[in-house]
């Protein structure tokens, strides 16, 4: 296979605000009978006119689908790592946007809902039998909600036991998502951090030190985004409950390992998955997600409510009557529709093809690891963990870093060159120079991972033949490479077209002069 650069579809396509001229309709509509300005109450009028573009719908309709082209161009192999980039199977996004699930107000009562709520229990059963959990919440709108979720039950629980006061210091370790040390923090606990060892995981004499009565749980992830699995993490959990602290599971990277773990029985006491990820939910895009929070019976009465219950008749039901609970972690039940979605993805792979996929995401991230670790400038994270990794592995562009002062942001504009979307790095910190973080699972099929890696190979080579090149890229994308630094500077970035005009219109002025 050798790699081709593509041929995109691009236009010099200015912003819509910018492409009215005075006097073009999409639609005229015909004069109102009667004075309708009249109707609105005097403090609701608006002063001025809104600043719309006056467009025929022709120039709507071509502009809109200039830029939709010109985005699916970019949409080709995108081993994008930590966000399980799977494919959105066409029924489920279809019984997520049915109207069933669209037009359902969030006050209705219960007994209107009945099928939804019932969906909702039956994927509550799934993840207990994926989990080992008690009760299962889909309030959270995401992961760091999810975490969030947690420390806001540990804190319900102390409080109740009257330990909140001493038990005020969370551990985890520097691998972990920073969702889980954020959120400790903003719940008003003390952030303790593990550094790792030469194995990929932190030492179980770094816990024992980190332990004590004033630890209140352990937030961790395993595997970690490096790839490393902590054999030892029944150990771990152990001595957690031993100094009387919670221990909770960041699933994140639940993908290699689905339906070959349970929490529970590794001693956690709570967990989460990323139903957005793991369970075929549409990713990107700071789009709508769910963080499903699963916890033992003895977490259980300080969970968000309302929890969807069934009752004795077979009916469904919402249970407001929890007087332990912490209240709510976001509006009404959470983003059901991306539930339904999950739901019917689980029930589609059933518990084998769980099995399956977890083993095919392995599979391809090790014979991914192989192809990577044969291009020169590749380095991997922890080179002396010997054992295999997960469903993905960080690995770095240090050394053509230093060989090139060519780093993984530049190689990264470059692959867009060749139909690649750009890897993702890193969650900070950096404990890898120059990282990325490529995620096959199993998606990706073998001539796909062959592509992306002839790629990777083909844009160090040239940061070595011909850096400028690189370092210039991307030259083939729709536009043109974006001044990293404006978005850093108030006096430039706009966040709406009112704040673009007041901040850029007096220098387009000057220039026009």
């Amino acid at each position: 296979m050798t790699a081709k650069l593509i041929h995109q579809a691009r236009w010099n396509e200015p912003v819509v605000m910018e492409m009215g001229v005075a006097g073009r309709r999409g639609l005229v509509f015909p004069k109102p009978e009667t004075d309708a300005a009249a109707l609105v109450p005097a403090g609701m009028r608006r002063r001025a006119k809104p600043a719309l573009p006056e467009m025929t719908e022709h120039d709507v309709l071509r502009h809109y689908l200039h830029l939709s082209q010109q985005v699916l161009g970019m949409m080709g192999v995108s081993l994008f790592g930590t966000c399980t980039m799977k494919y959105n199977p066409r029924l489920s996004e279809a019984l997520g946007l049915r109207p069933q699930m669209a037009e359902i107000h969030p006050l209705q009562p219960a007994s209107s809902i009945q099928g939804l709520l019932e969906i909702v229990h039956n994927f509550d059963l799934i993840l207990r039998e994926l989990s080992g959990m008690d009760q299962f919440v889909f309030q959270a709108a995401g992961g760091a909600d999810a975490a969030y979720t947690h420390t806001c039950v540990t804190r319900g629980y102390f409080a109740a036991k009257g330990e909140l006061e001493q038990r005020n210091e969370i551990i985890t370790s520097i691998q972990a998502h920073p969702c889980n040390p954020a959120t400790a923090a903003t719940a008003g606990f003390k952030v303790v951090t593990l550094m790792l060892e030469e194995n990929g995981y932190p030492s179980i004499e770094a816990l024992k030190a980190a332990l004590s009565h004033r630890t209140a749980a352990l937030m961790i992830n395993n595997p970690d985004d490096m790839g490393v699995y902590n054999p030892q993490i029944r150990e771990w959990t152990a001595l957690v409950k031993q100094a009387g602290g919670l221990a909770f599971y960041d699933h994140a990277n639940f993908n290699g390992v689905m339906g070959r773990i349970r929490a529970r029985e590794l001693g956690f006491d709570a967990c989460m998955f990323m139903l957005h990820k793991t369970f075929g939910g549409p990713k990107g895009g700071g789009g709508p997600a769910v963080g499903a929070y699963g916890c033992s019976s003895e977490l259980a009465p300080f969970l968000p409510k309302p929890l969807v219950v069934k009752n004795g008749d077979g009916s469904y039901g919402l249970d407001d009557d929890r007087p332990q609970s912490v209240g709510k972690v976001r509006e009404f039940l959470g983003n059901l529709h991306i539930v339904m979605r999950a739901y019917a993805w689980a029930r589609a792979m059933g518990a084998d093809g769980i099995k399956e996929a977890a083993d095919l995401a392995v599979l391809a991230n090790n014979y991914m690891e192989k192809k990577l670790l044969a291009i020169p400038g590749v380095a991997r994270s922890n080179p002396d963990a010997k054992t295999w990794r997960m469903e993905m592995t960080r690995y770095g562009l240090g050394p053509l870093k230093e060989e090139t002062g060519l780093g993984v942001v530049e190689v990264g504009n470059r692959m867009t060159d060749y139909g690649i979307d750009a890897p993702w790095l890193s969650h900070e910190p950096w404990v890898v120079p120059e990282p990325f973080t490529p995620e096959a699972g199993e998606l990706w099929s073998k001539e796909d991972i062959d592509l992306w890696c002839e790629v990777l190979a083909k844009v160090c080579e040239e940061a070595r033949e011909n850096p400028e090149l690189v370092r210039t890229a991307p030259h083939n994308a729709p536009i043109g490479r974006v001044d990293a630094e404006a978005p850093e500077d108030p006096a430039r970035w706009a966040t709406t077209w009112r704040a673009h005009q007041r901040k850029h219109a007096a220098s387009r002025a000057r220039a026009a002069e």
